[in-house]
């Protein structure tokens, strides 16, 4: 049986994750950011966990500094994401915080890839990064100004910087050998019990409300159970810089599901940016043309 194209798992990882602002806009208005972050990884990493125990995931980490030092940046990076990315979404919006928290991630991702692993992704990498990130500025552009603030944006950025270190982080312990499912329970499971104070302080009231339960289940079981699940695997078999890149996904499923979800009226300027992300990913995930002179592809991701 033909295994899937690891470049399609991480757009699919990152179309459930599209949902995740847009759920949150569904829930609990007065839920803190940090108390939605936390609940999510507690939901999610507590399956993961499970899941882990159950089929025989987890295993020693080895002994090398290098695989704990990723170990601790992928959990930093996961944890650190949370807050930010929802703090970033409830001072601008589920677009314009979608939208630059995840359109910051692939220049901080290539430049990661190539300081950590020598990733060198080659010219069809940069020109769907120019046409995905162009395409999600025009979206930026395209929302209201009044709902964008310096900090909503400061959060949002940082949340994009935080996910490009996880990406990186998880990508040197899949270097290393562990098993993708192996990498996602354990960082999901350690990021949940390093925001558990957060969570506390923030207070979770909220989020024991039927709006709040629904919102946490979906947040905790489908964008990151499933979501990471299929990540991992992708991740696997494509480099730092253009996972990054194939994550761009996530704005612009935003973006729909705020037309369609959210009642949100899009003009021109959007409709162009969506197909600029949509072009920028098609190039990215279309397998490369062969050289019949030498039996190798003709541009690398």
């Amino acid at each position: 049986m033909r295994r899937p194209d690891p470049r399609l798992l991480v757009v699919a990882a990152a179309t459930l994750w599209g949902t995740t602002g847009t759920a949150r806009a569904l829930g609990p208005d007065d839920a803190a950011p940090a108390a939605v972050g936390a609940a999510r990884l507690a939901v999610g990493g507590a399956v993961l966990v499970l899941l882990a125990w159950r089929r025989g995931w987890l295993r020693p980490l080895p002994p090398g500094r290098r695989d704990r030092l990723a170990l601790v940046a992928a959990v930093a990076g996961m944890a650190a994401y949370q807050p930010l990315f929802f703090g970033g979404v409830a001072r601008t919006g589920v677009a314009v915080g979608t939208m630059v928290g995840i359109g910051s991630a692939p220049v901080v991702a290539g430049v990661l890839g190539l300081a950590v692993r020598g990733e060198r992704p080659g010219r069809r990498w940069a020109l769907a990064t120019v046409l995905a990130l162009g395409g999600t500025l025009l979206l930026v552009g395209a929302g209201d100004a009044e709902d964008v603030d310096a900090l909503g944006l400061a959060l949002a950025t940082g949340a994009g910087a935080s996910y490009a270190v996880y990406v990186a982080g998880t990508k040197v312990l899949l270097d290393g050998g562990r098993p993708p499912d192996t990498v996602g329970a354990e960082v999901l499971g350690l990021a949940a019990v390093a925001m558990v104070p957060l969570a506390l302080a923030a207070g979770v009231g909220p989020l024991a409300s039927p709006g709040g339960v629904v919102m946490v289940a979906h947040l905790g079981l489908v964008t990151l159970v499933v979501g990471y699940l299929l990540f991992g695997r992708g991740l696997a078999g494509v480099g730092v810089a253009t996972a990054g890149t194939l994550t761009l996904a996530e704005p612009a499923t935003a973006t729909v599901l705020g037309i369609v979800v959210l009642e949100e009226r899009p003009g021109a300027v959007a409709v162009v940016g969506l197909a600029l992300v949509a072009a920028g990913l098609v190039l990215l995930v279309l397998p490369s043309r062969p050289d019949r002179r030498v039996g190798r592809p003709v541009t690398k991701a």
